[in-house]
């Protein structure tokens, strides 16, 4: 058996302590034997993750992936997992057909704390184009990464909530209120009739289809009907330091949050409750966040599909993120909100603790009433304070997770139908617009885990059906915002009604042709974030 140098890194959703909700570690992570006929290497790890759940519904599981370098941690790639590694009892791992990593869940019914030893799954670097010898090398290290994510099944749903109220709703006709049925994942083609049909009401940006306006939804776009799973949290900084952190030194200028470029902030000082640091004059030394479970900002839509093609997901379409937040077959309510009422309980500083003093990143819920994030909570100290410690009355985002708890329902939660947290407020959501003829072009197809290494673009998704893919030479990425919107509101909406599921205020804008910044501008009224999902097979 050769002995590998193993470095366990773990995403956590949720802060780590056991009397926090929401956290997934991965641990004990090792090398225990190598086949070299078959070039295949066995590891071992542990997991714990609080809150896991399966029912006769829906599950959650981590989505777990390895990296590998073979240049002592220079460079990175996406390792190709198969079948062989083994699950303790009342557990299973699902490899995806591609191999780029695997969801390893309950088996059985259950709910509660997962505390498993032991478990194996199996790298074939064959596959991957390495020589036993290199893949046995003492330069070759390997580093092991865990998403928590949930499992929306197949079924059909509703699409709009039929409330004149709600902006821009999908709606069956010019004068029908009813929303769209989407009961398969067959084409459709919207129409222009009073009743009766899959009427398109356009949100009046520039470049989007106009109400009324017909055109072709094809088959081969996401339309949520068939089974996907979805990040269960938002992005939080600890998980994209970690990511950033395996990146070359040209892919990550590329990403630098801290850069002032496309509206970065400009500093490595905390703002806007934003914590990630990193000195570009000494670019291989890890980037930091002070608090690694709170949601990430500062993140364009450029930097978000990067995540999503190396961790080998993909964006969700607005469709999904409808079916999502109501459910299967679930009627819908006017102006309801993800937890699926038409209540909302607005986080104030009284509500969050601590609110008057310096944080440590594990600020908690006092109150059992408040249930979302949006522009009623600032701080004055702590992380809200502007670079120089003045104390501004600054707003942001929560830690993800911070409104469920063991006992909580889905309403005192915040959750969507399927466990989804944050889904109305925090920070927007991004998802495949069906407004613009650059979201339509969407495949759905997964990220490879591996990202551009074209000079002046490293760093970049390189899937070239998803929104933003540069229009002028594929090669370069996703370099753009053309096809991507957003949903769900964020902490500084000014309007309840952009948290409901059903407004599209923001589902086809597009930053760039809109003249508002990608990373972050107040003026543009939205605060983008990270949620990606992945195809269920």
């Amino acid at each position: 058996m050769f002995k590998k140098t193993a470095l366990m890194i773990f995403f956590v959703c949720g802060f780590v302590s056991a009397s926090m909700a929401n956290n997934l570690i991965l641990s004990s992570f090792d090398e225990v034997s190598t086949n070299v006929t078959g070039h295949l290497m066995t590891f071992t790890f542990n997991l714990k993750q609080e809150n896991s759940w399966r029912n006769n519904v829906s599950h959650d599981a981590a989505w777990i992936f390895m990296k590998y370098s073979v240049d002592a941690g220079k460079t990175w790639h996406h390792a190709s997992i198969t079948s062989g590694g083994v699950s303790p009892a009342g557990f299973e791992s699902y490899i995806p057909q591609d191999g780029k990593g695997f969801f390893f869940r309950r088996k059985d019914a259950g709910a509660g704390v997962i505390d498993v030893k032991g478990s194996t799954f199996v790298w074939n670097y064959g596959q991957d184009g390495l020589s036993d010898t290199t893949a046995s090398a003492a330069n070759t290290i390997t580093r092991l990464f865990g998403l928590e994510m949930v499992y929306v099944p197949t079924g059909a749903f509703f699409a709009g909530d039929g409330a004149s109220s709600s902006d821009y709703r999908f709606k069956k006709g010019s004068a029908d209120d009813q929303p769209w049925y989407i009961n398969s994942e067959n084409a459709i083609t919207t129409t222009n009739t009073s009743s009766g049909g899959f009427f398109y009401q356009g949100s009046g940006s520039s470049g989007e289809n106009s109400t009324g306006d017909i055109f072709l939804l094809p088959n081969s776009f996401p339309k949520g009907y068939q089974a996907f799973y979805l990040m269960k949290f938002e992005l939080t900084e600890g998980e994209w330091v970690a990511f950033f952190n395996t990146l070359s030194v040209a892919a990550r200028i590329n990403r630098d949050i801290t850069s002032a470029v496309d509206g970065g902030k400009g500093t490595s000082d905390v703002t806007n409750r934003n914590t990630v640091s990193w000195d570009s004059i000494h670019p291989m030394v890890p980037a930091q966040t002070k608090r690694p479970a709170r949601a990430m900002t500062y993140v364009s839509w450029p930097d978000a599909a990067a995540f999503a093609d190396w961790a080998a997901l993909r964006p969700m379409t607005e469709l999904e993120y409808e079916k999502a937040a109501r459910g299967v077959d679930i009627q819908p309510k006017a102006d309801e909100f993800a937890w699926g009422s038409l209540a909302a309980h607005s986080a104030v500083s009284g509500d969050i603790f601590p609110s008057d003093q310096d944080e440590n990143g594990a600020e908690v819920l006092l109150s059992g009433a408040a249930n979302v994030n949006n522009n009623a909570l600032s701080w004055i100290s702590g992380d809200g304070r502007q670079p120089g410690g003045i104390s501004i009355g600054q707003k942001g985002p929560l830690r993800a997770g911070i409104f469920s708890a063991n006992s909580n329902s889905r309403a005192a939660s915040g959750a969507g139908y399927y466990g989804n947290m944050e889904f109305s407020g925090n920070v927007a959501e991004p998802a495949v617009t069906i407004g613009r003829d650059q979201g339509r072009q969407f495949l759905g197809t997964q990220g490879d885990g591996e990202l551009n290494i074209l000079s002046g673009f490293e760093g970049n998704a390189t899937n070239v059906d998803w929104p933003g893919i540069d229009s002028q030479d594929a090669r370069r990425g996703i370099t753009g915002t053309l096809g991507i919107g957003y949903r769900g509101g964020d902490y500084q909406s000014s309007s309840m009604k952009y948290l409901q599921i059903s407004s599209r205020n923001f589902a086809a804008k597009d930053p760039d042709s809109e003249g508002f910044k990608r990373r972050f501008d107040s003026s543009a009224g939205i605060v983008y974030g990270i949620r990606c999902a992945r195809s269920a097979q």
